[in-house]
């Protein structure tokens, strides 16, 4: 079998399991909000994930060169 129809297969597959949980999500109605989870969560675990992802924004906006 040639090596370009593992790749076909491969990333069909992907996209099928893609495919398939987008589905699932929408039938469902699910939300996912990625505030809820800081919500739960100590004051001081609040505060390191709001600076790690401010960090994440700025080093995204700004790289490094």
């Amino acid at each position: 079998m040639p090596l370009w129809s593992f790749f076909l297969i491969g990333s069909g597959s992907l996209i099928a399991i893609g495919v398939g949980i987008d589905f699932i999500v929408k039938k469902k109605n699910l939300r996912l909000d990625p505030e809820e989870g800081i919500k739960n969560a100590s004051e001081s675990e609040q505060v390191y994930k709001e600076l790690h992802l401010k960090q994440t924004i700025d080093d995204f906006n700004t790289p490094k060169q």
